[in-house]
């Protein structure tokens, strides 16, 4: 077991990698939250987790229900918060019990904005069960859903009590949803650590236990760092970790959420990044050809969907929650391991990256 603490003063809260689903128990005494506990997970992570995790809570002296999802992005929604709402008020829990989050990166936003909603926020545990919600979205107190008009336009700032990670549930995931979350890891290390992205380009295409255990726990400290800095995207130190975020997110919602998974997105959103910032000559040459070898290596794709056209991407990308006063706020390399937010980039020069 390998720990670390996100560092937010009465909110820090530690991160435990190397442990194992069943040992959850235990480490929730210590938490002296009520017994009883809502499990949200989706039918997906039910079937192979939900019935040994529920007995494991069980038998450590927790009431426990839980709430079943349907998966995917596209049920990222208030429908979804609702239908928690309603198993929450019908197992009585109070504003000492707590939602745990079984699952990947929609039940973990989806039941972290419930949580931070219901009597006015409770306690809530992520217990990530893929690559992308280990590495990312199970850190940093960011929950919420999206709309139609777009990505995580409501939401709410809600640290979790623990994150507890068991790299066995890796196990069970497609292909795909490995490759989703290595977008999420190589994002890290453009954005904060040239020596990470040096491990990443020899080691991202021969994956093993021992690798996997390096880059989530890798991820996770360096995501740590940046939410101690700023917890609530206020200094502009956090707006690092939204790098190929802003095009990612205009890619998800032009193609319907779930034809594109959030990697993938992110993906070929870091690459138009790393060719807005040569375009601007903000960064060396080199840039884009090492993330684009490593995205390769990671058998992510290179190519914006068929039917995303510049038009609309840069017209999705003018809602994003991190447009300020009508001005789009980019997140562009400068070199591997350091990026800077800018603004004020000409849209022309926008349209043909995009083009």
């Amino acid at each position: 077991m390998r720990k670390l603490t996100v560092k937010l003063g009465k909110r820090s809260y530690p991160i435990l990698t190397g442990v194992q689903l069943a040992g959850l128990g235990a480490e929730l005494r210590k938490l002296k939250t009520s017994k009883k506990l809502l499990v949200v997970t989706d039918a997906n992570v039910a079937r192979h987790y939900l019935s040994g995790f529920v007995s494991s809570l069980k038998r450590s002296g927790f009431v426990v229900t839980s709430a079943v999802l349907s998966p995917g992005e596209k049920n990222k929604n208030l429908d979804s918060v609702k239908r928690i709402y309603a198993r929450a008020v019908a197992s009585g829990l109070d504003r000492r019990s707590a939602i745990i989050a079984l699952g990947g990166g929609v039940v973990g936003d989806t039941a972290g904005f419930a949580a931070a909603t219901y009597m006015r926020g409770i306690p809530f545990i992520q217990v990530p069960t893929t690559l992308l919600a280990m590495v990312d979205s199970s850190v940093g107190g960011k929950t919420g859903v999206d709309l139609k008009e777009g990505k995580n336009l409501v939401g709410a700032f809600h640290q979790p009590k623990l994150v507890w990670i068991d790299t066995g549930t890796l196990g069970t995931l497609h292909p795909r949803e490995i490759r989703n979350g290595l977008a999420e890891v190589i994002k890290c290390g453009v954005i904060a650590d040239a020596g990470f992205f040096r491990y990443l380009e020899k080691n991202i295409s021969r994956l093993s236990p021992k690798v996997f255990g390096r880059m989530i726990f890798k991820s996770c400290a360096i995501k740590a760092k940046v939410v101690e800095k700023d917890e609530f995207e206020q200094k502009g130190v956090r707006e690092i970790l939204n790098f190929g975020h802003t095009f990612g997110h205009a890619i998800e919602t032009l193609t319907g959420y779930g034809r594109v998974l959030h990697g993938e997105a992110v993906a070929a959103g870091m690459l138009v990044a790393c060719a807005l910032a040569l375009k601007l000559k903000l960064a060396p040459a080199k840039i884009l050809s090492r993330v684009l070898d490593v995205v390769i290596k990671a058998g992510l794709s290179v190519a914006l969907p068929k039917g995303v056209t510049a038009e609309k991407m840069v017209k999705t990308m003018m809602r994003d929650k991190k447009t300020r006063g009508g001005l789009l706020r980019l997140v562009l390399p400068t070199r591997i391991g350091k990026v800077a937010v800018k603004t004020n980039i000409p849209i022309k020069k926008i349209y043909e990256v995009l083009k």
